[in-house]
């Protein structure tokens, strides 16, 4: 099902759901491998954030600016959105939550003067439906009063919090604005009372398991049921190389889009991650490659085929396809080489 918006097509839109899996038919636009995270009360880092290799970069008027910092913070990241330097990354801002007393001025002083500069909204600590909705309205509102097109700002909603957790189904459908649900461990360590001090790290005397894997699965099964990304919190020891590699592998084996990143050092690693292995790259272009030979008069109009030793059907083809539209978006071509041979099903 396609995801209509009131000014027509939107990035979200290009999102086309097959059976259970998404698919992206146009994913540049929505990469979000590496998320970088950069102080909005700090002008020299946001400069610098510019000619970094990160898919998008939000800049930070929350959790990372000092309360006395805010109001000056919002002219600072207006400037640094204007400026003519920025690459291909996806631009954001990360607002203050409904519960302080910033919200709104956040919006009117940076997306009055730089809406046309703003990709996406990171509305953080998400609790309802309703406060993405509320988001929504005021946004169309500075559209219009900007005359920009209704709808061309996205949100990404982050969820951090217990209630959040619990309408998470919700939020993800709560506006045709919604990209990408975040997790946000930290203040969810927080909310449940999780016995440990290090954020995303899992608690001492958990003897088995995953402490965060119910929380994980749940915001992706909400987020791909929407057509939208799902994108993983930080890993906040930023000279930890080894730690963050593993936390990253963890949410890509499940099926993230990728990771919040807090550090330059940890971008590569991000875009490496969540990008497919270059051998399942070119296996699930043989796979599709075959598949639609097969499906065809000349092939015979097979539904099942046989790819090296494993014998793929419809199922088999929709998670290929997925994989071919991730490596594509990501840069990769196929190297022609070692590549599995598609015979004739049996």
């Amino acid at each position: 099902m396609e995801r209509k918006s009131r000014r027509g097509i939107r990035p979200a839109e290009r999102v086309t759901r097959v059976g259970v899996v998404t698919l992206l038919s146009d994913r540049s636009a929505l990469l979000r491998r590496s998320v970088l995270a950069v102080p909005g009360s700090n002008p020299t880092m946001m400069s610098k954030a510019r000619g970094l290799p990160a898919d998008a970069v939000f800049l930070d008027l929350e959790d990372a600016v000092a309360p006395a910092a805010k109001v000056a913070a919002r002219a600072s990241v207006v400037e640094a959105l204007r400026a003519d330097d920025w690459g291909p990354q996806r631009r954001m801002v990360r607002v203050n939550d409904w519960t302080t007393a910033h919200t709104l001025r956040d919006l009117t002083d940076v997306v009055g003067p730089a809406g046309d500069r703003v990709e996406v909204i990171v509305l953080p600590k998400v609790r309802s439906a309703g406060e993405v909705q509320a988001l929504d309205l005021i946004l169309t509102q500075l559209e219009r009063e900007r005359d920009l097109p209704v709808g061309r700002i996205g949100i990404d909603a982050q969820i951090e919090d217990t209630r959040g957790l619990l309408h998470v189904d919700a939020i993800a459908g709560a506006s045709p604005r919604v990209e990408a649900l975040v997790f946000g461990p930290g203040d969810f360590m927080a909310d449940i009372g999780m016995r440990t001090l290090t954020v995303g790290a899992q608690p001492p005397g958990l003897a088995h398991g995953d402490a965060y894997h119910h929380v994980l699965m749940s915001i992706l099964v909400a987020a791909r049921s929407h057509g939208i990304a799902a994108v993983d919190g930080p890993w906040v020891q930023v000279r930890d190389a080894e730690g963050f590699a593993a936390s990253a592998r963890h949410a890509a084996a499940l099926g993230y889009d990728g990771k919040w990143v807090l550090h330059p050092t940890q971008i590569e690693a991000a875009n490496e991650i969540f990008a497919p292995r270059q051998d399942d790259f070119d296996r699930a272009v043989a796979i599709v490659e075959a598949y639609a030979r097969h499906l065809s008069a000349e092939g015979g109009h097979r539904g099942a085929v046989m790819v090296g030793d494993e014998m793929v059907d419809e199922a088999g083809h929709r998670i290929a396809r997925a994989v071919a539209a991730a490596g594509r978006a990501a840069g990769m071509s196929v190297t022609g080489e070692g590549t599995p041979d598609a015979d004739r099903a049996q």
